[in-house]
């Protein structure tokens, strides 16, 4: 059976909200699992039928149980599933509305582990193609590692934060990732840049509490349409913590990479909010910790502001190609300084270059 485009069809993600949450689709006869492939024409043939819409069969067990389709604009039209897809936050000029869908990537190679990143824009910026002249440490990741060993696949949504990344209609972008994830795989976990303010702030809604307990408040979401109880910032590290560890894959949380927030000399850290809630999660958890912020925020201090400048593609939050390398290889001096790094075997000749960090 013919499935959809042609050989330079792009990839796109299906989710089926409403028959099985944000569950990726199974396989169907040469479709990759989790994925639709669109002409640049937006046509897509189905059982050999050319539509003018993005069509999405979604196979539920050894069922067809739903499509759905989308105009050229991606306005929905109907249907069970969507074509999602989702991009930047706030401050970037690669900045989606609320709830605007970016494709994201699959492991190109199932039968290898994966290293599987999830956070904000400062992860992935956009659609991880420099937009704007901004990149996230993700992209540039990947060229510290021998791809021949291991996936790494960057899942990260700007404008998301731990709260926005983990709800939606069956689970949001994270149940996504988290069908993907096997044993032997390793998740980052980097959230918090968009983790403050009003919960139900009524243009994005997506604020979680302080702190790392149990607290919860009660809101009727302006952009969901429906009530949600919201948590705090912990609550939803740990919630992704323990969802990997189910799966028998290593989580590890990182703290956010610092804003360019200069102060008598040196930059602002987070130690007090989420760098420092990250940290308590992680060790509330027993999983492994790379301290980005402060380890960032050291390189930019020996820099000096000039220096640092040219790092960002705006005024404090957003790095350029430079600052995402810069950052990348700091992951990796980070990694390298675990007591038991988890794909210590699957740097390539460029990763394994880099020192352990040193505090």
């Amino acid at each position: 059976m013919q499935c959809f485009g042609n050989s330079s069809a792009k990839e796109y993600e299906v989710y089926a909200p409403v028959l099985c949450g944000y569950g990726d689709v199974q396989e169907l006869d040469e479709c990759r699992v989790g994925t639709v492939h669109l002409d640049a024409m937006t046509s897509a043939y189905f059982f050999g039928r050319s539509l003018p819409y993005v069509v999405a069969p979604i196979v539920f067990g050894l069922s067809l149980v739903g499509a759905a389709w989308q105009n050229s604009e991606g306005q929905q039209t109907s249907g069970a599933a969507t074509v999602q897809a989702q991009a930047a936050e706030a401050g970037s000029p690669t900045d989606p509305k609320p709830r605007e869908r970016v494709p994201l990537p699959i492991p190109k190679d199932a039968k290898l582990p994966t290293l599987f990143l999830v956070g904000d824009s400062t992860v992935r910026n956009g659609q991880g193609n420099g937009g704007g002249g901004q990149w996230g440490w993700g992209e540039p990741l990947v060229d510290y590692f021998n791809t021949a060993k291991i996936n790494v696949v960057n899942r990260a949504i700007g404008g998301l934060s731990s709260r926005t990344y983990m709800n939606g209609p069956g689970g949001g972008p994270w149940a996504a990732t988290l069908a993907m994830i096997k044993e032997g795989d390793v998740v980052l976990i980097q959230f918090g840049h968009n983790d403050g303010g009003q919960p139900d702030e009524p243009t994005r809604a997506r604020s979680s509490l302080p702190g790392v307990g149990p607290e919860t408040i009660e809101i009727e979401n302006p952009i969901l349409k429906v009530h949600e109880t919201v948590h705090t910032y912990g609550w939803y590290i740990r919630k992704i913590v323990q969802d990997v560890k189910a799966k028998g894959a290593t989580p590890i949380v990182c703290s956010l990479i610092p804003r360019k927030t200069w102060k008598d000399g040196k930059v602002v850290r987070s130690t007090d909010n989420f760098a420092g809630w990250a940290r308590q999660v992680a060790e509330q958890e027993h999983v492994g910790f790379l301290d980005l912020n402060e380890a960032i925020a050291g390189r930019y201090d020996a820099l000096g502001e000039a220096a640092v400048e040219p790092l960002f593609g705006d005024p404090h939050t957003h790095t350029s190609r430079a600052g995402a390398e810069l950052n990348a290889e700091v992951v990796v001096s980070c990694l390298k300084a675990m007591k038991n790094d988890p794909i210590a075997g699957d740097f390539s000749a460029k990763g394994e270059a880099v020192p352990a960090y040193e505090e």
